[in-house]
């Protein structure tokens, strides 16, 4: 049996980071205002000593700095009231353009300091799609269709999905000719010999040893795969939000930019993916920062677009008329998306069968006779071109 480790700041202080939902208990952003008539005796007096060389020789630049110098702290007791640090908006803005432009991960989808969130499907490729995001990051290099600004960097694959048998086959052909990783990439799975410590449930133990881990190789890129390990009920408001704040804790902490793979439910796959597609409460999708999608063409089970569904970094640019279409290969030993290029979001949803919708063959039919263009009936009726020449030939 092996022995958990401790790690002084780290994983297992008594008062660790993750121990309890209630957290943020200890330290000065907990504590509270004294009242206005006990202030007085926790004040000292100032002592103005420096400059001064005796009682007749008063140096006015060391007034000058030491009042500055005060003024200088009671805006700083001013600004940080209890959790709220208030400072005037000319303020913010300065230090604001005083810190450096995040850098793009994945294109416009992802940035540096982000928690962002990538949902679909079951077996539409999300654990690929992860990986090849993490391998183009550890390298430094893009991905087609997506540019990468930041720096070749450590990258921590939280591999809660794939066994270590399953990973080697999909990246290798054969017994041999395994996939060439940097070393920046690190991929993690969980320790079955290891044991919770008592003081830990299961998830709590999962966040505090990827924090852990963090601390130990000094990694700033984390993709965990998936959400569901880190806490496993986040259908209500009061199981989602606990998580998201402790992963919000995590990044500003350590400086991380968190991508994190989620479910989404069974849907409908003739209607557009939105937010609510996004499995668990929408605690998940208004703490994140950035999210997008990846899903299915109706037409071809070997396309997959991607749907960018939340950002606050950029505009929303690849929104339901400008999806972005791949197909999942393996041309030698790593299995990848490949950009195809733009489609509208229309064009790969299912359409209900026709015998079992007369009235849109009628509709299609009527606006035909009327004149109307392919074009101009798919877009008054919400389907693609290539179905409506597909009803325009029936009987």
């Amino acid at each position: 049996m092996n022995t958990t480790r401790i790690s002084e700041g780290g994983l297992f202080p008594s008062q660790n980071l993750f121990e309890q939902d209630n957290y943020v208990q200890n330290g000065s952003s907990s504590a509270l205002l004294v009242p206005e008539e006990d202030q007085s005796s926790n004040i000292d007096e100032p002592e103005f000593t420096e400059g001064f060389d005796n009682e007749s020789n008063i140096d006015p630049k060391s007034i000058l700095k030491e009042f500055n110098k005060m003024s200088k702290e009671l805006d700083e007791n001013r600004e940080n009231v209890g959790l709220l640090v208030v400072k005037p908006a000319n303020k913010w803005m300065k230090e604001a353009k005083d810190m450096p432009t995040p850098k793009k991960l994945f294109g416009d989808l992802w940035y540096e300091g982000e928690i962002c969130i990538l949902f679909a499907d079951t077996n539409l490729g999300k654990s690929i799609l992860g990986v090849q995001i993490g391998d183009g990051i550890s390298k430094g290099k893009d991905i087609q269709g997506f540019s990468m600004e930041a720096k070749a960097q450590l990258v921590l694959y939280v591999d809660c999905e794939s066994s270590k048998k399953q990973f080697g086959l999909r990246y290798s052909c054969g017994r041999s000719d395994g996939y060439d990783w940097s070393d920046n990439f690190l991929r993690t799975e969980f320790n079955q010999d290891d044991d919770i410590p008592c003081e830990y449930d299961f998830e709590a133990f999962i966040l505090a040893s990827i924090e852990q881990c963090v601390i130990d190789w000094g990694v700033k890129i984390l993709i965990v795969d998936n959400i569901t390990y880190l806490r496993n009920a986040t259908e209500t408001a009061k199981d989602a939000l606990p998580l998201m704040k402790k992963l919000k804790t995590l990044k500003n902490k350590y400086g991380l930019s968190i991508l994190v793979l989620a479910h989404t439910p069974k849907r409908d796959l003739s209607k557009p993916i939105t937010r609510n597609d996004l499995q668990g409460s929408k605690m998940l999708i208004n703490f994140c920062d950035s999210c997008f999608a990846i899903g299915e063409c109706s037409s071809d089970k070997n396309l997959r677009y991607i749907k960018q569904i939340k950002q606050r970094n950029c505009e929303n640019l690849y929104g339901a008329d400008n999806v972005c279409v791949f197909k999942i290969v393996k041309p030698g030993n790593f299995l990848h998306f490949e950009f195809v290029g733009y489609s509208t979001e229309k064009e790969h949803l299912r359409v209900p069968s026709d015998s079992a919708n007369p009235e849109l063959v009628a509709e299609v039919k009527k606006l035909k006779e009327e004149g109307s263009s392919v074009r101009k009936i798919a877009d008054e009726l919400n389907i693609s071109k290539s179905t409506v020449q597909r009803l325009c030939k029936k009987e």
